[in-house]
């Protein structure tokens, strides 16, 4: 992947994140920012999850972006604690407990066969008809899931049957630096 993110830049990117939703769920303006750095201002897709003790509380993410990187992380950071439909949204008492991890994704690839499809590699976006699906590369890694599992869960988390991707589906993958906080 080129223009991998530094140390310096995970951390000021996880920084970003918890400011961002510090300040939108105590309905204070999100800070403004100017990044001088080349690698915050690429214009690359990014995902942020927020967790509490351990269990995902919000994960909302973009695959492109048309702002710098330091901004679609603020905004989608903001977006994960208050808008991901399967969750309420954050409230003052989560702020003591939440963690962050963020997803920098590499441009989706669309692929002719599911042999190219790297556990743990590769995250899956699948499309058919209306519907679709995202599953970050870390997913299959932290349940253990093999190629087709992965597949099939993508394809359930899409809305369809488990084995809707085998026929008349189509089928991108993508790479992700991903970190956390600590």
């Amino acid at each position: 992947m080129e223009n991998r993110l530094t140390a310096k830049d995970k951390k000021r990117l996880l920084e970003i994140a918890r400011e961002a939703i510090i300040a939108s769920i105590e309905a204070r303006p999100l800070p403004q920012r100017e990044e001088q750095n080349d690698r915050l201002l690429d214009q690359r897709g990014c995902f942020v999850c927020v967790k509490i003790d351990g269990k995902l509380r919000g994960c909302i993410g973009n695959f492109t972006a048309d702002k710098p990187l330091f901004q679609l992380v603020q905004e989608m950071a903001v977006s994960a604690a208050t808008k991901d439909p399967r969750f309420y949204p954050m409230r003052k008492e989560d702020l003591d407990s939440f963690d962050l991890e963020i997803s920098v994704l590499t441009p989706l690839q669309k692929i002719a066969s599911i042999e190219e499809i790297k556990v743990g590699a590769h995250g899956l976006y699948i499309e058919k008809n209306f519907s679709r699906g995202v599953l970050l590369p870390q997913v299959a890694v932290e349940y253990g899931w093999d190629r087709e599992t992965f597949l099939d869960q993508t394809s359930v988390k899409a809305g369809m049957q488990s084995d809707a991707w085998k026929e008349g589906a189509d089928i991108y993958i993508f790479g992700a630096e991903v970190f956390a906080e600590a």
